[in-house]
Protein backbone atom coordinates (compact mmCIF):
# COMPACT_ATOMS: atom_id res chain seq x y z
CA UNK A 1 0.00 0.00 0.00
CA UNK A 2 2.79 2.35 0.91
CA UNK A 3 4.62 1.93 -2.52
CA UNK A 4 1.46 2.22 -4.51
CA UNK A 5 0.72 5.96 -2.90
CA UNK A 6 4.26 6.67 -3.41
CA UNK A 7 3.95 5.91 -7.19
CA UNK A 8 0.47 6.99 -7.34
CA UNK A 9 1.57 10.82 -6.42
CA UNK A 10 4.63 10.49 -8.50
CA UNK A 11 2.79 9.72 -11.42
CA UNK A 12 0.06 12.31 -11.02
CA UNK A 13 3.20 14.60 -10.88
CA UNK A 14 5.27 13.29 -13.86
CA UNK A 15 1.14 13.54 -15.73
CA UNK A 16 0.83 17.07 -14.84
CA UNK A 17 4.95 17.98 -15.51
CA UNK A 18 4.84 18.25 -19.19
CA UNK A 19 7.04 21.12 -18.26
CA UNK A 20 9.58 19.06 -17.53
CA UNK A 21 10.07 18.03 -20.95
CA UNK A 22 11.88 20.90 -22.45
CA UNK A 23 14.73 20.07 -19.28
CA UNK A 24 15.41 16.30 -20.76
CA UNK A 25 14.91 17.63 -24.22
CA UNK A 26 18.77 17.13 -24.88
CA UNK A 27 18.13 13.44 -24.63
CA UNK A 28 17.26 13.05 -27.94
CA UNK A 29 14.09 11.20 -29.51
CA UNK A 30 14.97 7.78 -28.42
CA UNK A 31 12.36 5.38 -26.38
CA UNK A 32 13.58 5.82 -22.78
CA UNK A 33 12.74 3.66 -20.01
CA UNK A 34 12.57 5.56 -16.35
CA UNK A 35 12.87 4.41 -12.91
CA UNK A 36 10.51 5.28 -10.23
CA UNK A 37 12.53 4.74 -6.71
CA UNK A 38 11.13 5.19 -3.46
CA UNK A 39 13.62 5.19 -0.45
CA UNK A 40 12.42 5.43 2.90
CA UNK A 41 14.65 6.19 6.11
CA UNK A 42 15.32 5.40 9.25
CA UNK A 43 13.59 7.76 11.68
CA UNK A 44 15.75 11.52 11.74
CA UNK A 45 17.76 10.58 8.50
CA UNK A 46 15.65 12.56 5.66
CA UNK A 47 17.61 15.55 5.77
CA UNK A 48 21.25 13.62 5.86
CA UNK A 49 19.55 11.43 2.35
CA UNK A 50 18.71 14.84 0.66
CA UNK A 51 21.86 16.66 1.85
CA UNK A 52 23.80 13.19 0.51
CA UNK A 53 21.70 13.73 -2.94
CA UNK A 54 21.99 17.50 -3.32
CA UNK A 55 25.88 17.42 -2.86
CA UNK A 56 27.01 14.30 -4.29
CA UNK A 57 24.40 11.80 -5.66
CA UNK A 58 22.50 13.16 -8.36
CA UNK A 59 25.77 14.72 -9.89
CA UNK A 60 27.37 10.48 -9.50
CA UNK A 61 24.11 9.59 -11.41
CA UNK A 62 24.84 12.14 -14.10
CA UNK A 63 28.29 10.75 -14.34
CA UNK A 64 27.62 7.26 -14.58
CA UNK A 65 24.74 8.08 -17.73
CA UNK A 66 21.64 8.55 -15.32
CA UNK A 67 19.54 11.47 -16.19
CA UNK A 68 17.88 13.01 -12.73
CA UNK A 69 14.16 13.91 -13.84
CA UNK A 70 12.52 14.38 -10.80
CA UNK A 71 12.61 14.05 -6.31
CA UNK A 72 9.37 14.83 -4.20
CA UNK A 73 9.24 14.41 -0.62
CA UNK A 74 5.42 12.93 0.12
CA UNK A 75 2.84 15.60 1.76
CA UNK A 76 1.06 12.24 3.69
CA UNK A 77 1.78 11.84 7.24
CA UNK A 78 2.36 8.32 7.04
CA UNK A 79 5.20 9.00 4.68
CA UNK A 80 6.35 12.51 5.16
CA UNK A 81 9.48 12.77 6.92
CA UNK A 82 11.09 9.39 5.85
CA UNK A 83 10.32 9.22 2.08
CA UNK A 84 11.99 9.90 -0.76
CA UNK A 85 10.59 9.61 -4.08
CA UNK A 86 12.50 10.37 -7.33
CA UNK A 87 12.62 9.53 -10.96
CA UNK A 88 15.62 8.74 -13.11
CA UNK A 89 15.21 7.92 -17.12
CA UNK A 90 18.06 5.52 -18.76
CA UNK A 91 18.08 4.73 -22.42
CA UNK A 92 17.27 1.11 -21.72
CA UNK A 93 17.08 -1.60 -18.94
CA UNK A 94 20.38 -2.71 -19.57
CA UNK A 95 22.32 0.58 -19.47
CA UNK A 96 20.52 0.99 -16.36
CA UNK A 97 22.09 -1.87 -14.78
CA UNK A 98 25.45 -1.16 -15.86
CA UNK A 99 24.84 2.61 -14.58
CA UNK A 100 23.68 1.46 -11.36
CA UNK A 101 26.96 -0.97 -11.11
CA UNK A 102 29.50 1.70 -12.21
CA UNK A 103 27.92 3.65 -9.81
CA UNK A 104 27.77 1.54 -6.82
CA UNK A 105 31.77 0.81 -7.33
CA UNK A 106 32.55 4.66 -8.06
CA UNK A 107 35.14 5.14 -5.30
CA UNK A 108 33.82 8.66 -4.57
CA UNK A 109 30.70 7.21 -4.28
CA UNK A 110 31.77 4.50 -1.42
CA UNK A 111 33.55 7.39 0.27
CA UNK A 112 30.59 9.54 0.36
CA UNK A 113 28.08 6.79 1.59
CA UNK A 114 30.88 5.76 4.27
CA UNK A 115 31.28 9.45 5.08
CA UNK A 116 27.39 10.06 5.52
CA UNK A 117 26.63 6.59 7.14
CA UNK A 118 29.04 7.07 9.97
CA UNK A 119 26.46 7.49 12.44
CA UNK A 120 24.23 4.74 11.27
CA UNK A 121 22.91 3.64 8.14
CA UNK A 122 20.47 6.66 6.69
CA UNK A 123 18.46 4.47 3.98
CA UNK A 124 15.96 1.39 5.66
CA UNK A 125 14.38 0.45 2.31
CA UNK A 126 14.85 0.95 -1.18
CA UNK A 127 11.96 0.24 -3.53
CA UNK A 128 12.69 0.40 -7.57
CA UNK A 129 9.90 0.23 -10.56
CA UNK A 130 10.82 0.39 -14.13
CA UNK A 131 8.22 1.89 -16.40
CA UNK A 132 8.09 3.00 -20.46
CA UNK A 133 5.92 5.92 -20.98
CA UNK A 134 2.16 5.15 -22.36
CA UNK A 135 1.76 6.76 -25.96
CA UNK A 136 -0.03 9.71 -24.71
CA UNK A 137 2.15 10.60 -22.30
CA UNK A 138 3.81 14.41 -22.31
CA UNK A 139 6.99 12.95 -20.79
CA UNK A 140 8.84 10.77 -23.36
Amino acid sequence: MRIGLSIAVLLAGILMGAVLTPVLSGAGPERRVFEIRTYTTHDGKLEALHTRFRNHTMRLFEKHGMTNVAYWTPQDPELAGRTLVYVLAHSSRDAARRSWEAFRTDPEWVKVKAESEAQGPVVSKVDSVFGDPTDYSPLK
